[in-house]
């Protein structure tokens, strides 16, 4: 079964990639693969006090999560997986992208703002062209409309 990655992140636009990958999902049989990626610079303290800062991280992607699958599953018939990864984000995403083999698409929430689409878009495109799958990228101010009408 073809798998959207879709990043979790605490982005205005990941509500729209999440939406986009579960639509299409729903529309194709495909399934979705919900990545979280933890930076490492939220560990660098003591070594107790980065092992309570790592379990409090997982509990708050793992709470983040359900509120998304929960919608994935009673609205569009998807049970997501949920990946957490510690590292680099981008090189964490890559890694899972190759990790993976049934991963068929990335799924990215481009940003609005004046900063532009943001840092993961602007990084993984420019990687893009080694990438063993494509990337969509979701405009974050797609209405839910437009959303359902595309997908």
């Amino acid at each position: 079964m073809r798998k959207f990655l879709v990043v979790l992140d605490d982005s205005r636009e990941c509500l729209n990639a999440m939406r986009f990958a579960a639509m299409r999902a729903a529309h194709t049989q495909g399934g979705v693969e919900i990545l979280s990626v933890i930076p490492p610079e939220e560990f660098n303290h003591w070594i107790g006090v980065g092992d309570i800062m790592r379990e409090e991280s997982r509990e708050r992607i793992e709470a983040h999560f359900e509120v998304f699958a929960k919608w994935m599953r009673d609205k569009q018939g998807i049970d997501p997986e949920l990946v957490i990864r510690e590292g680099e984000p981008v090189s964490e995403i890559i890694a899972q992208v190759h990790d993976d083999p049934d991963i068929g698409v990335l799924v990215l929430g481009a940003g609005t703002g004046k900063k532009g689409p943001g840092p993961l878009v602007t990084q993984l495109t420019k990687n893009s062209g080694t990438l063993p799958i494509p990337i969509t990228i979701v405009p974050g101010d797609l209405s839910k409309e437009r959303l359902e009408a595309i997908t």
